[in-house]
């Protein structure tokens, strides 16, 4: 071969070979991983907390996204309006995992959407990653295997509940457990009935005299008859599990109905949106109780990760440059940013370094891997998914809830004791609309 011809193979060999370089660093440039995000932004559940849900998500994942994604994979979301509709979600889902080809499905707010959304999306076998229902019956003895909740299990709010009021029944309401009068009443989606279902256990246990266990319909024009059973029952403590506007409904006939009691115990969903609260019922929405994961801007600095108090800076900040001038920040913000975080942060690099990518079944091994103390999330609590042989497989089994009392504007945590920043007021001091003194 004449030294011509070995030149242009040479340098054609060179081209080549650098053509494929090119390709090969252009294709790792193109890496990315596709997440559809669910939550209601219309419908009931919307301003019963969903729309903050999205919010406190959407922050975290813009982050994440100005950083330029996680491991040499860009994120690209993809949003959609579940309307406050079981339905709906489902149709989301099936839609963003078959048409817009999402590697995974995160969010979600309403329990009665998860049940069946979790079911459909393990079918299609998706990773799907909850920040936020809580009902017990999303996970339980169902086995699946590409569902995680980081998220607080509803079996909890009712023991949290009951133990609460419980520790202040002799000190503050003057009564022995056993003769403490207690209504539970919650909307009857998946949510309600799993919370009721644990504040009747709860309250059966502590020995209260239950005087009213009831369920209505979130979408129920009128509340009054609730009333009138709920004032016949003479109630000490009302534990409610209910979005809005359907609280707002009940707690307004309540006033005009003339509807008296020690405590309200909200757990959850519309409770945990003050300024709706705050908006709707005035000067009614003081001394409520609220019971959630801890808000990220009421958990003590010292006693998180370091790198996450600068987190929580972030999330407030951008929230403010949204809706400057909120009063309380919700809980519900920080619940989706932390939990959304936690995926970002800890499972998604794991899945890429040590499980290869960011298929279904990278994100499930590297999801049971997590292992964080308590303190390793912006919600205080640990991490640690229950394995499939588990009743609740794929709940994290270190998360907590506690209770924040709304007093004179801000939220304060009063329980647990180990939580708590103030002692709770507790009856509802006299001259309140709602209060029996």
């Amino acid at each position: 071969m004449s030294k011509s011809k070995i030149a242009r193979f040479v340098g054609g060999a060179a081209a080549a070979v650098a053509a494929v370089a090119l390709a090969a660093s252009a294709q790792a440039q193109e890496k990315k991983i596709k997440i559809g995000v669910v939550y209601d932004l219309t419908g009931p559940f919307a301003g019963g907390g969903s729309e903050l849900q999205y919010t406190g998500a959407k922050i975290m994942l813009d982050y994440f996204i100005k950083q330029g994604g996680v491991e040499g994979y860009k994120i690209e979301a993809v949003y959609a309006d579940a309307q406050s509709k079981p339905d709906v979600a489902i149709n989301e889902a099936t839609r963003l995992v078959e048409q817009e080809k999402v590697d995974m499905l995160l969010g979600f707010y309403a329990s009665a959407e998860c049940v069946p959304a979790a079911a459909k999306v393990e079918q299609l076998k998706k990773f799907m990653w909850i920040t936020t229902c809580i009902s017990s019956a999303v996970l339980e003895n169902r086995h699946l295997h590409y569902v995680f909740r980081p998220q607080v299990s509803g079996n909890l709010y009712g023991k949290a509940a009951t133990d609460f009021i419980a520790n202040y029944s002799k000190e503050r309401f003057g009564k022995d457990p056993k003769d403490l009068r207690v209504a539970i009443i919650h909307e009857d989606g998946s949510y309600g009935v799993d919370v009721s279902k644990g504040d009747e256990l709860g309250a059966k246990k502590q020995g209260f005299n239950i005087v009213l266990k009831e369920g209505y319909s979130i979408s129920a024009p009128d509340l009054s008859a609730l009333v009138t059973k709920l004032k016949r029952a003479k109630p000490d403590v009302i534990f409610h599990t209910g979005y809005n506007p359907d609280i707002t409904l009940l707690l307004r006939q309540a006033r005009e109905q003339g509807l008296k009691f020690g405590a309200l115990v909200g757990q959850g969903a519309g409770y945990g949106v003050y300024d709706k609260l705050k908006d709707s019922l005035g000067a009614d929405s003081n001394y409520l109780f609220n019971i959630d994961p801890i808000s990220i801007w009421l958990t003590n600095p010292k006693s998180l990760d370091p790198k996450l108090p600068p987190m929580i800076k972030m999330i407030g900040d951008e929230f403010d440059k949204l809706k400057p001038g909120t009063p309380i920040k919700s809980a519900h913000i920080g619940m989706a940013a932390s939990n959304t975080y936690l995926f970002l942060n800890e499972v998604l690099p794991r899945a890429i370094k040590k499980y290869g990518g960011v298929d279904a079944e990278a994100l499930r091994k590297a999801a049971m891997d997590v292992d964080l103390p308590e303190g390793g999330t912006m919600l205080g609590f640990g991490v640690k998914f229950n394995g499939e042989d588990s009743a609740l497989a794929g709940q994290n089994e270190r998360a907590f809830p506690v209770i924040t009392q709304y007093i004179d504007g801000k939220a304060v945590v009063v329980w647990p004791k180990s939580q708590a920043q103030s002692e709770p007021v507790l009856p509802l001091p006299a001259g309140m609309t709602y209060s029996y003194k």
